[in-house]
């Protein structure tokens, strides 16, 4: 019963997405448009850009809109009404007043494009645009009203109405002797001052909007990774998608290891001469004075490969020596297929002289 419950333990841990998402997860979810962005940071810096243009284009926007006034208080007030005439009016105030505009709409439109890049780079999807019943069911539509993330939305939107609701209230506050005052002013004074103060909320406020979006957005980054988070049998099973399963690659090693050892007993019958260990090491080397510049390793082997290369070698009738030394230097510093190094020389020469006498191939 302890074991049986262990076991469940085990495998309810394993299904718990502690761990973080591998990067193949993370592409798959972009590439579906499930990516950490935050919606007010674009707007905020829209909101603080266009007030900041108000101070740096004051002098255009005056002009236009003294112009667009004086278009039709100056020009078009005493007009004869007809239709050709309503129609030109019509026209030069949308013409005004579009150029007017202009300035902002360009500034949000290259400050929307630079809050979103800079959020999630360039991103181009139509996943979220399929339709998906799923989205259709009342059950979930229900779940995500009530679910924490829109409790963070409403507590986050309160929030923002009671700060700029605040900003207001002492902006205001703090002019209200010269609000008191604007009925004894000229035209143009409560224009400048009403513009002035104007601008100061713009600024108080978006400066303030930029703030709460940059955390948002860190929320927002917070929320997107625990979301992706992964169990440990998600990653196996990713492991297994994307490099197979270590079971199936461990028997195809295994045979290819079989494969190379088979080929390597099958050279060693080709060999001059086997130098051993004697239990641990065995080498076989293989010598033609007509192709070879030097004595190559066609065989090696430690332990049970040593002794498989005895074996066979003794079936051949190729003369195995025992040799300690030379045969660990040779095993240690040899590959199969490879000249022995040129400081072995001598020692493997005189291997190989003893070997051709006991033949009688004197050389």
């Amino acid at each position: 019963m302890r074991s049986y419950r262990w076991t469940l333990d085990l495998q309810l841990f394993s299904q718990e997405k502690t761990e973080r998402a591998t990067p193949k997860k993370k592409q798959e979810s972009r590439e579906k448009g499930q990516v950490a962005k935050s919606a007010d940071l674009p707007a905020a810096f829209i909101l603080l850009f266009v007030f900041l243009s108000f101070i740096m284009l004051g002098e255009f926007f005056y002009e236009r809109i003294m112009q667009l006034f004086g278009l039709i208080f100056e020009q078009k007030l005493a007009m004869e009404i007809s239709a050709g005439n309503v129609m030109t009016l019509f026209t030069d105030i949308m013409w005004q007043s579009f150029i007017l505009l202009a300035p902002i709409f360009a500034i949000a439109f290259v400050v929307a494009i630079l809050g979103t890049y800079v959020q999630i780079g360039f991103l181009f999807t139509g996943e979220p645009l399929k339709l998906k019943l799923e989205k259709l069911n009342p059950i979930n539509g229900f779940k995500q009203i009530f679910s924490m993330r829109s409790v963070v939305e409403f507590v986050k939107n309160i929030l923002k109405l009671c700060v700029i609701g605040l900003i207001v209230y002492l902006n205001l506050w703090n002019e209200r002797d010269h609000i008191m005052q604007l009925a004894r002013v000229p035209l143009e004074s409560m224009f400048s001052f009403t513009a002035s103060l104007t601008i100061t909320l713009g600024l108080e406020i978006g400066g303030l909007l930029v703030a709460l979006a940059v955390l948002d957005y860190i929320y927002q980054r917070y929320e997107h990774e625990k979301s992706l988070r992964m169990s440990k049998q998600d990653i196996k099973e990713e492991y297994k998608k994307t490099e197979g399963d270590p079971l199936i690659k461990g028997k195809i090693r295994e045979r290819q290891r079989r494969m190379a050892l088979q080929r390597m007993m099958q050279e060693v019958p080709k060999a001059d001469v086997v130098i051993t260990n004697p239990t641990h090491f065995a080498i076989a080397l293989k010598y033609d004075s007509s192709n070879m510049e030097a004595p190559t390793v066609i065989a090696k082997g430690m332990d049970y490969v040593a002794l498989r290369i005895k074996e066979v070698a003794k079936e051949n009738g190729v003369i195995t020596m025992e040799n300690k030394p030379l045969a660990r230097a040779l095993y240690d510093r040899s590959e199969i297929g490879e000249t022995i190094p040129a400081d072995l020389f001598q020692a493997v020469a005189e291997v190989l002289a003893y070997v051709y006498k006991l033949r009688g191939k004197g050389k």
